[in-house]
């Protein structure tokens, strides 16, 4: 199961998310969200668990509770949804109703 965390510190590491889930289970994987230009953490990461009894024990213990010093939000993941193809605007010539300045 994907789990959501949110509202964590932008400091905050994979290692202290992990010492966190640890206790509920096996954890595959934590992905923290960084800003690509600033480096900084955007305040929420996603942890996958293989054991879904063992996650959701985990989301119910750890929603709302506080975690270096912030109240984090835990939940399941929602998938991201899926973006209609725009064909609208063609990535290989100008877009529409551009008017060059000569």
């Amino acid at each position: 199961m994907n789990i959501f965390v949110g509202n964590i510190g932008e400091r905050t590491t994979e290692d202290e998310i992990w010492s966190l889930f640890d206790p509920f289970g096996v954890v595959y994987s934590i992905n923290v969200a960084y800003d690509k230009y600033s480096g900084r953490s955007k305040g929420f990461a996603f942890v996958e668990m293989p054991d879904d009894s063992n996650a959701l024990q985990a989301i119910k213990e750890l929603n709302n509770s506080e975690f270096a010093g912030q109240a984090i939000v835990v939940y399941e993941a929602r998938p991201k949804p899926e973006r209609p193809e725009n064909n609208r605007f063609s990535r290989s010539g100008p877009r529409p109703g551009f008017r060059p300045r000569y």
